[in-house]
């Protein structure tokens, strides 16, 4: 496999990934709700000589033959609602942002079909496309697995990118997990506190839902800081707290909503069953009721020792050792050894779990070129050039992987 010829061609194709970048960034979509956005990426993939299939939500297309093994890489499509106010010429006035980068994931998967297109003949098997809705509501992998992603053909193993911005590296670099979890696990909960409504002046003759929330709130703390040992790992967070709308009036219910990060399954299971059990108690002592509804849910993301080895390597076949680095290796030169793990969840996750999987972050801008703003926020902005090698990199670590697991 001529990696050489991969990369080049990928940086020739560098407009047209551009371009799709900035027209996915331009109209943002959300959750499910990508019309837009499907019939986008579908349009571009039938132009390459593709037949996209609609999959729970999303799309997937097939490169190679029917001989060989299945292997997988995927984009995800859904942007944040957040009101944009990046500055760029193409920024969207929707109310909606692509923050996260998921347009660069879809540019590049779409570059690297391209790829894959031309370079058919040559896969010794065959390459599932998968460009996937609701990553930012951990519900679009699950999705399109309960509608058979998986399978017709059945994946052999998997890998995804994602970019980020604000690492000291050239743009374009690839950035290798380790073996082991590099994303933990995410619940999405809500917690409903019922009390008995009352004017503001005789609060004796209600039940305050407001003050059992409070006091709700304080507890859980306890959790964290006094049940969990030193290597134990997570982040509960209260996000929203809605309730009442006088200011003379005590309201009959408060509804809460919040997040639960963790790295170990069975830390995961302990802590949900200490949050169900601080809530009910907590709001009884006070005279009210209250229950925790567990909405959505990603397990924590496992990279594959082989792969994470193997996909290092190939891409250094193509990148060289300076752009082509391990997550240890970023961290030192990011200054993050010895740093807590990012605690942000991938529903990728799932797939994770199936077969052997490996993910990857792209960097797309050095902070002192300006990209300073984090991933989810109004401003945070990326490096186009990075996109090319993004995907060159898809395409390569498939092809090279093909050919090594025949």
């Amino acid at each position: 496999m001529d990696s050489v010829k991969i990369l080049d061609r990928a940086l020739e194709l560098k407009e047209e990934i551009i371009a799709n970048r900035r027209y996915l960034h331009a109209h943002p979509e959300l959750g499910f709700e990508l019309e837009n956005t499907r019939a986008f990426v579908k349009k571009k993939l039938s132009e390459m000589g593709y037949q996209p299939l609609d999959c729970g939500g999303g799309v997937v297309a097939i490169a190679g033959s029917k001989q060989g093994r299945t292997f997988l890489i995927r984009a995800d499509m859904d942007a944040l609602p957040i009101k944009e106010e990046s500055g760029v010429d193409f920024a969207a006035d929707n109310g909606r942002m692509h923050a996260c980068g998921h347009d660069t994931h879809t540019a590049m998967l779409l570059g690297a079909a391209k790829l894959l297109k031309e370079n058919e003949r040559e896969l010794q098997g065959q390459v599932k496309l998968m460009f996937q809705p609701a990553e930012e509501i951990s519900s679009g992998a699950r999705r399109m697995l309960e509608a058979g992603v998986m399978e017709n053909p059945h994946v052999d193993a998997a890998m995804m990118i994602h970019s980020v911005p604000g690492m000291k590296f050239a743009p374009g670099t690839m950035v290798v997990s380790e073996p082991g979890a590099s994303n933990p696990a995410a619940d999405f909960f809500e917690r409903h506190v019922f009390g008995r409504g009352c004017h503001g002046s005789m609060p004796a003759s209600g039940i305050d839902p407001i003050t059992a929330a409070a006091h709700i709130i304080v507890a859980l703390e306890h959790i964290h800081a006094r049940e969990l040992s030193a290597g134990e790992r997570a982040a509960l967070t209260i996000g929203t707290v809605h309730g009442g709308n006088a200011s003379n009036a005590i309201p009959d219910e408060v509804v809460m909503s919040g997040t639960l990060r963790t790295f170990d399954e069975n830390v995961r299971t302990n802590i949900k069953r200490r949050m169900e059990e601080i809530t009910e108690f907590t709001a009884k002592a006070l005279g009210a009721r209250a229950e925790v509804r567990f909405i959505s849910g990603t397990p924590v993301l496992v990279n594959d020792s082989e792969m994470s080895r193997c996909t290092l390597e190939y891409l250094q076949e193509m990148l060289g050792t300076d752009m082509a680095v391990s997550s240890a290796q970023a961290d030192e030169v990011n200054n993050a050894a010895g740093a807590d793990k990012p605690m942000a969840s991938e529903d990728f996750a799932n797939i994770s779990r199936l077969v052997p999987t490996i993910m990857m972050n792209v960097t797309t801008g050095r902070p002192e070129e300006g990209y300073t703003f984090p991933l989810h926020h109004c401003k945070v902005t990326f490096d186009e050039r990075a996109l090319s090698y993004g995907s060159a990199a898809y395409a390569y670590t498939a092809m090279r992987w093909l050919e090594l697991h025949k």
